[in-house]
C-alpha cells in the first residue's frame, strides 16, 4: 500500500478526490490528511492579490468576511471531515487532523510518523507565494525527505 500525506486548505471537491485517488492507478493508497484552517489577517492581503490575479474580484472584496485564526477552526474541522468521508468512499484509507503548529513542522512530523512515500500539496493557486517559492510545496521539498507533488484544487463545489 502506498502512503500519501495530503496537505489541503479546504474541503476536497469530488474532482479533487478523483484526481488524488487515481494518481497511482490500481494500487491502494492510505491518505493522511492535514488541513490548515485559514491563517491570520496578515495572509488576507496575499489572498486578495491571488483573487485579483485569478479575475475573482468579488472574492477579493469579500476576503474580510471570511473567518480567520481561531474562528476558522470549526470550518476547518468540518472541511476535514467531509474530505475524509469522500476519500473513504473511494475505498481508500483516510485519517486526518488539523494543523495546530507550524505547517512545515506538522508536515515533517506526520511524514516521519507514518513513513509516507510522498506528500501531495493540493491548494488553490497562490501566485505571490509561488513566484517567490514561499508556497508550502516549495518549502516542503527542502524539509520532508520524500517527493512532494503540488496540485491545484479544482473549482468550488
Amino acid at each position: 500500500m502506498f502512503t500519501s500525506v495530503l496537505m489541503i486548505e479546504k474541503a476536497l471537491t469530488s474532482a479533487d478526490v478523483e484526481f488524488v485517488t487515481t494518481l497511482h492507478g490500481e494500487e491502494g493508497v492510505a491518505f493522511h490528511v492535514l488541513l490548515q484552517p485559514r491563517g491570520d489577517q496578515a495572509d488576507r492581503l496575499l489572498r486578495a492579490i491571488d483573487d485579483v490575479a485569478l479575475g475573482e474580484l468579488d472574492e477579493a472584496a469579500r476576503e474580510n468576511e471570511t473567518p480567520e485564526g481561531a474562528e476558522a477552526v470549526g470550518q476547518g474541522q468540518r472541511a476535514l471531515e467531509v474530505s475524509l468521508v469522500a476519500l473513504r468512499a473511494t475505498g481508500s484509507e483516510a485519517r486526518g487532523r488539523l494543523i495546530e503548529e507550524h505547517p512545515l513542522d506538522a508536515l515533517k512530523g506526520l511524514v516521519d510518523e507514518v513513513g509516507a512515500d510522498e506528500v501531495i500539496v493540493l491548494t488553490d493557486p497562490h501566485y505571490v507565494e509561488e513566484f517567490f517559492h514561499r508556497d508550502w510545496a516549495s518549502r516542503a521539498r527542502h524539509k520532508v525527505g520524500v517527493p512532494v507533488l503540488k496540485l491545484f484544487s479544482h473549482s468550488k463545489v
